[in-house]
């Protein structure tokens, strides 16, 4: 909306030139995400609080948990709110990329709202069904599909899949693209949903893959930058940076409260939400394959929730003390900071990893 008001002042003015730039516009945005949620976080935890919602802390959890019962949860709405805010006032709103994102990822954060809900009018643990929920969520994703295929279309990309490593390289989903997306989404939506389980966690390495897919999709969107590193382009992706850097600014406003002993959680509005937007940002960005390696720390929780109920199935027999791989460490005697500061690690070597296949082309 400032953008839309700002930027044809520049013809009164030749200084209001400089909101032309998606770098200028995307540090506007995430010095505006952070600031809301800062400024707006108080607020929220003490009215969660008054409103009696409340985490209900699973039974199977580490026995020491139960000490974060009565927490308020749902904070995810402040981090949703704050970067849809930051969005909307400094992204081109006439990009449809900008909007296909959006509502993809507020389309999963209300799948979490209505988790979330179930959970605090029942008092346990226990929202949406498995089946429910799954079938929300694939609906979001065939519709973040369909969006994302209509706003590429008719470019080469529309449809394909961009192998990483291999220059100029499209590989033809065909009707197989749609159940790809799907599969993308809400890969990327549950993983970071299970890494949400100790103070910071999630939120502190979503602030990480958002800020390296911000380089991504900026990159995808540049002409001559894209040529040169040799990836596909993406006519319009770059806007989507003021988005995924709205993301990172209101991660971190909202690590400010969610830090050890955390104020409030996030709840899966939150959880669903970040992950199911990182997921449709790796789409737009034609950097879905990449999306493991960046989000390798959210591949490596899934994967040990996997692993350990398949093991336990098969052999009856656990591979960790306790699934996700976070609870395992905790169970092993590190601390909760350690786990969450030494996982923070591991993400930001993933981001550098992920980032350095820009020239490996």
């Amino acid at each position: 909306m400032l953008y839309s008001l700002l930027y044809p002042l520049s013809e009164t003015w030749i200084g209001f030139n400089v909101f032309r730039y998606i770098t200028f516009r995307t540090g506007l945005a995430i010095a505006t995400a952070f600031f809301v949620s800062l400024i707006v976080g108080p607020w929220l935890v003490a009215r969660l609080r008054s409103l009696q919602i409340r985490q209900a802390i699973r039974d199977e959890g580490p026995e020491h948990h139960q000490v974060k019962a009565g927490t308020p949860t749902m904070g995810g709405l402040l981090i949703v709110g704050s970067f849809t805010l930051a969005t909307l006032l400094w992204a081109d709103l006439s990009n449809a990329y900008v909007w296909t994102v959006l509502g993809v990822t507020l389309g999963f954060a209300a799948v979490g709202f209505a988790d979330d809900w179930i959970k605090v009018r029942s008092g346990r643990n226990l929202g949406l069904t498995a089946r429910q929920k799954l079938l929300l969520q694939v609906l979001v994703g065939l519709a973040g599909g369909l969006a994302a295929r209509m706003v590429a279309e008719p470019a080469p990309h529309a449809g394909a899949l961009a192998l990483p490593f291999l220059k100029d390289v499209l590989l033809p989903l065909g009707f197989g693209y749609l159940p790809f997306v799907v599969l993308v989404l809400l890969g990327a939506s549950n993983a970071v949903n299970l890494t949400d389980g100790l103070d910071g966690l999630a939120v502190g390495a979503m602030a990480i893959a958002a800020s390296t897919y911000t380089v991504f999709v900026y990159v995808a969107g540049h002409a001559r930058i894209a040529e040169y590193l040799r990836i596909v382009p993406v006519s319009g992706a770059g806007e989507v940076a003021i988005f995924t850097g709205a993301v990172a600014g209101a991660a971190l406003g909202f690590l400010w409260f969610n830090c050890h002993p955390a104020q409030v959680f996030m709840g899966d509005v939150g959880s669903l939400a970040l992950g199911g937007g990182i997921g449709i940002v790796a789409v737009v960005a034609k950097q879905e394959v990449l999306l493991v390696l960046v989000g390798g720390l959210f591949v490596i929780e899934a994967l040990s929730v996997l692993i350990q109920v398949t093991s336990f199935k098969l052999t009856g027999k656990r591979v960790f003390r306790m699934a996700p791989l976070h609870h395992h460490f905790e169970l092993l005697g590190w601390q909760e900071t350690q786990v969450v500061v030494r996982f923070w690690i591991i993400s930001v070597v993933f981001a550098l990893a992920g980032l350095a296949t820009l020239k490996l082309r």
